[in-house]
């Protein structure tokens, strides 16, 4: 037995060639470097795809993470798909073993048990794991590019409620504490994190607008103050009569509610809070209010989410005609193909009488 031990170029790693005389090592040899120099030498080994996966998040994206180029609920959020989903099924296999057909059977299982959505969020941490690995020259390709679910091809995680069911839920939040809350989000859009980040002091009544700064975030420290999604959820919203009524409304019934606590209250400058003027967490606001609502309103197990406040704004705006660039931009969305795409849906009639009267004018 014939051996000989070659460095590969992803660095700290060796691989051994073995044969029954040199002839053979030296063909093995000369076909490696070969695989080298083309850029084709993969060393994943007997790793498997749990062992890369959870290498993928510490090495990954935990570095991203503590830079703050990652946020918190961000890296929770793949770390959950990891460690509940892609361990359980895949796990086991051999990273360089994995194939389309496997990843095409864990998306059809899933979607038998999840949302649309959720089956989206897992093709999409598989996808960034299996492309780092390329990248690391583990493997030669990523098998679950391409193999995108159906569910990605619609936009059924875009669940509005239509304009009977919001009736429903603003009568069931009438008189509720934070019965503001969600008039504004219904009539502005926002996120929920830019809603509970939202200070008196970016709200101009008198001017029928206000201006999101920040968001509240879930970190391991607890809730912070931080930084909008991206550049453009840095923007200016108007607010129509509803919104300016709701804060007007919501601002006496603080003043009234702050004297009351005394110094229990924390003044933070908050729009919405807790109880007690602080940030309020997102989790306790849905599961101890918003889902308390719904089934008030009758609509509890339709699969409506916080989120679905945002996504009946916007759909409404089609529905009136509204150009994607002015819904981009209330949005806040990063860029114009991220409203169409998630939206495309909605705007086959849009624009659909934009050629009328030319044949008059130019007749």
């Amino acid at each position: 037995m014939t051996q000989y031990t070659m460095h590969t170029p992803i660095g700290r790693k060796r691989k051994t060639l073995y044969g029954k005389t040199r002839q053979v090592v030296a063909a093995k040899l000369a076909k490696a470097l070969s695989d080298q120099e083309g850029g084709l030498a993969f060393n994943a080994g007997n790793l498997t795809v749990g062992e890369w996966t959870e290498r993928w998040l510490e090495e990954c994206l935990k570095p991203l993470l503590d830079a703050g180029k990652m946020v918190q609920s961000t890296f929770v959020r793949y770390e959950g798909i990891v460690n509940n989903h892609l361990k359980p099924t895949l796990g086991r296999r051999k990273l360089k073993g994995l194939g389309r057909a496997e990843v095409r059977r864990l998306y059809a299982e899933k979607s038998k048990t999840l949302s649309p959505r959720s089956v989206d969020y897992i093709h999409t941490t598989l996808q960034k794991a299996l492309a780092q690995a390329v990248i690391g020259d583990l493997i030669p390709r990523n098998v679950a590019s391409g193999e995108r679910p159906r569910s990605s091809r619609n936009h059924e995680e875009a669940k509005a409620l239509s304009p009977v069911q919001v009736r429903a839920l603003l009568a069931a939040a009438d008189a509720e504490r934070n019965e503001s809350l969600y008039i504004v989000a219904l009539h502005t859009g926002m996120r929920q994190g830019e809603l509970l980040g939202l200070k008196w002091e970016d709200v101009d009544l008198e001017a029928s607008k206000l201006s999101v700064r920040r968001s509240l975030k879930i970190t391991d420290q607890g809730l912070v103050f931080g930084p909008t999604k991206n550049k453009a959820s840095r923007r200016s919203v108007p607010l129509n009569r509803s919104a300016v009524a709701a804060l007007k409304f919501h601002r006496l019934r603080q003043n009234e509610e702050r004297p009351r606590l005394g110094e229990l209250w924390e003044d933070h400058g908050l729009v919405f809070p807790n109880r007690v003027g602080k940030p309020m967490n997102h989790s306790n606001l849905y599961n101890r209010e918003f889902k308390v609502l719904l089934k008030k309103a009758g609509l509890q197990d339709q699969g409506f989410t916080f989120h679905s406040l945002r996504h009946t704004f916007a759909t409404e705006l089609f529905r009136r005609g509204k150009h994607p660039k002015i819904v981009q931009s209330l949005l806040g969305h990063s860029s114009i193909t991220q409203t169409t795409d998630r939206y495309s849906h909605l705007l086959e009639g849009i624009g659909g009488d934009a050629v009328e009267g030319l044949d008059e004018s130019f007749g």
